[in-house]
């Protein structure tokens, strides 16, 4: 499994333009507002026919993990305990400042689940904006190249990724279900305290490295929930030792695996977008991306896009670079959002 080696102290550097004593402090997302279902509708239940799920909570409690960004808005951090999995690990949160314009107040907004490569635990580097995440989905949406996406940002491992211990991002027999963790139980904290979309239109993960292996497969494996992917220096097929004696189990978390079966079935309203990114002195990822893009890049219901970055290598600033290059417009097309209430 390839580690992302782009940690360094700059970069898990928590002091933004913000007063340090933010650092800490509770944050709000307006769910106590919003809560009880309501989208459009006056007697507490939501239409039927309304594509916007209004948070459902409970209210999780978000505090402060950086300060504040140049724009106002903040990166929040809480602990989940997922339900589902049987896991309990952080989540750091993101919303736009479009989130809180008073003229998309009954909107609902997509979702992007960001994913980190390397250990992967106890933090998600995507929180720290001297990456440039959120300010660039802030300046991408302004531009007219992305959506306003809600950030969701899980730690990908259950613990530290040394010795050549990882999980994969996938239910391992008799181990933690990282992958009910952020597929079940991350989404269902977004749809808890933020105004969502209910349609799988308003669902999408990116990732690097190992990250990105793990966004791809949830995508490929749960095409009902999740549309597109933004997959950078990604691994492409399930290497963790935990797997061993776990064959069958493997197999069903293999990404092309999943793409060959789902070719194969070619149901309608299963199509996924798969955007690749790769630098070109990534010399140990291009041939695995190449030969999965050419043998099942936009066929059936398997679309695929590839942003190739000149001189970039493996590291999250190179891959921020590639998405507003043009990954994240192409899955920002095919995405919905913000959906107003009807």
């Amino acid at each position: 499994m390839a580690v992302l080696g782009l940690i360094t102290a700059g970069v898990l550097n928590y002091l933004k333009i913000g007063p340090f004593s933010e650092k800490g402090k509770p944050v709000s997302f307006g769910q106590d507002q919003a809560q009880g279902g309501q989208a459009g509708g006056t007697d507490g239940a939501q239409p039927a026919d309304s594509k916007v799920l209004m948070p459902t909570g409970p209210t999780a409690q978000f505090k402060n993990s950086s300060g504040t960004l140049a724009d106002g808005t903040q990166v929040a951090v809480t602990t989940l305990d997922g339900k589902k999995s049987g896991f309990k690990g952080k989540v750091w949160v993101w919303a736009p400042k479009e989130y809180k314009d008073p003229k998309f107040a009954k909107s609902g907004f997509p979702v992007l689940i960001a994913l980190p490569g390397g250990p992967g635990f106890p933090a998600n580097y995507w929180m720290d904006d001297n990456l440039g995440l959120e300010s660039s989905i802030s300046k991408w949406y302004t531009e007219g190249k992305s959506k306003p996406f809600l950030l969701a940002m899980p730690i990908l491992n259950p613990k530290p990724d040394t010795g050549g211990l990882y999980w994969d991002g996938s239910d391992i027999p008799g181990q933690p279900k990282m992958g009910t963790w952020l597929t079940e139980d991350v989404p269902d904290l977004m749809k808890a305290n933020f105004r969502t979309i209910k349609s799988r239109d308003g669902w999408a993960f990116m990732g690097s490295s190992s990250g990105g292996f793990s966004g791809l497969k949830a995508v490929l494996k749960h095409p009902d929930k999740f549309k597109a992917v933004i997959a950078s220096g990604p691994d492409i097929v399930p290497d963790s030792p935990l797997w061993k004696g776990h064959e069958k189990e493997k197999n069903e978390n293999n990404p092309e695996l999943l793409a060959k079966q789902l070719i194969a079935a070619n149901k309608p309203g299963s199509d996924v977008y798969l955007a690749f990114q790769y630098g070109t002195k990534e010399k140990s990822v291009i041939p695995h991306v190449d030969k999965f893009i050419a043998t099942y890049g936009n066929k059936g219901p398997v679309h695929t896009r590839l942003e190739v970055i000149q001189d970039g290598s493996h590291n999250a600033k190179t891959y921020v670079e590639g998405m507003g290059r043009g990954s994240i417009k192409w899955i920002s097309d095919h995405m919905e959002g913000p959906v107003p209430a009807p």
